[in-house]
């Protein structure tokens, strides 16, 4: 059976109310007591306040002569009177103390809720701020107002750890951005020299051959780095939104995919519906290149794949390939990660696919999740757009 997890704020009222029950409670104890002690004994008060006094028939006699009888009986009369009074009294105050105690026991856990409420009021503003952060809006801050305590001193200690991260993640991506930049020029420079090489006649077969393992290694470096200027272009979020109708970039990138699919006998099916959405077109149309290329490049001869789009989730896409497990979906999404077998050590692609298909949902406020195909295997990729 699962504990009962109580939150802070229903201890800290549980705290206040039972403390000040306690306190009550003594208070009460030690009121009975002194109460209790003050009144007097009906026994010892009967006693004492007839001692020495004359009781007198109702019949002609002796008024001085005094009987003991009657004196016994006038005593346990006061006794009587006074030991039900003082019991009454006592009941009467245990019980108004009792319901008084319930009643400010009831007040106590109401203010000890209200106050634990704006004590942890601070929490609840480092906790929102947390849940609302993403690495496209670091900039966010708690800022809390009121008096140097020790809430004041973690909300700006949480503002100072969020200053030190958003300068390391922007440090990060201009770092990535600026080593794919770099790395483009001296690449296609390579590529330069090798083509014009191999364009000569008089090329040997045997340096024919290597400048084709060249070029090809070249490719996949180019399509890397441009991967990750993507995924770096992502990551830093979206400057400026325009309505992109979804379903145009879709039917685009399928016609563009077309002669890919039929190179690798895969056929490719699609039901598309007018889908609106606001970002940026050009990362849009990568999520959807990625998506079509990667259910393409892995598959099997034969196999097919499915766009569907205009639904909920926004985009969907489904093909045939290989089984993939469960517990396996999730590191597809980190870059450079391949399934085992047929993914891993493939020079087809840079790894980033996945990669860049999450981050550029995550930038348009979207999320993007896949799932095994089940006995067709494959994958089952679903992305969620606003």
């Amino acid at each position: 059976m699962k504990p009962l997890r109580l939150s802070v704020r229903t201890k800290l009222t549980a705290l206040y109310g039972g403390a000040f029950l306690l306190v009550g409670l003594a208070l009460l104890i030690v009121n009975y007591l002194l109460v209790s002690s003050t009144l007097p004994d009906g026994a010892a008060f009967a006693t004492d306040s007839l001692a020495g006094v004359s009781v007198q028939r109702a019949y002609p006699m002796d008024a001085t002569s005094i009987l003991p009888a009657e004196r016994a009986q006038a005593t346990q009369l006061v006794a009587t009177s006074l030991g039900e009074y003082r019991s009454d009294v006592l009941s009467t105050l245990l019980w108004q103390s009792l319901v008084a105690l319930a009643i400010a026991g009831a007040l106590a856990v109401l203010l000890g809720w209200l106050m634990a409420s704006r004590v942890l009021r601070p929490l609840h503003a480092i906790t929102s701020t947390a849940r609302k952060l993403e690495i496209e809006n670091l900039d966010r801050r708690i800022d809390l107002d009121g008096p140097d305590d020790e809430l004041k001193e973690l909300a700006d200690t949480f503002d100072g750890m969020l200053d030190r991260l958003a300068v390391s993640f922007e440090s990060q991506k201009r770092f990535v951005a600026n080593a794919s930049h770099e790395l483009r020029t001296p690449l296609a420079v390579q590529r330069t020299l090798v083509e014009v090489t191999m364009a000569d006649p008089d090329v040997s077969p045997e340096v024919r051959k290597l400048g084709e393992h060249l070029i090809y290694t070249n490719e996949r470096s180019e399509r890397m780095i441009e991967g990750l200027l993507v995924l770096a272009r992502s990551d830093r979020g979206l400057a400026a939104r325009t309505p992109v109708r979804l379903d145009e970039v879709v039917a685009t990138v399928l016609r563009s995919a077309a002669a890919m699919a039929e190179e690798a006998g895969v056929t490719v099916e699609s039901r598309l519906r007018p889908r609106t959405v606001s970002g940026d077109p050009v990362l849009l149309e990568r999520l959807v290149t990625n998506l079509v290329h990667n259910a393409i490049t892995y598959n099997r001869e034969g196999g097919w794949i499915h766009v569907d789009l205009g639904g909920d989730p926004a985009l969907v896409v489904r093909n045939t390939g290989p089984q993939v497990p469960f517990d396996a979906v999730p590191a597809l999404f980190e870059p450079f990660r391949r399934l085992s077998g047929d993914r891993t050590g493939d020079s087809r692609n840079a790894g980033l696919g996945l990669s860049i298909v999450r981050s550029i949902a995550k930038a348009h406020g979207g999320t993007a999740g896949a799932e095994p195909g089940g006995r067709g295997g494959g994958l089952i990729v679903r992305v969620r757009l606003p």
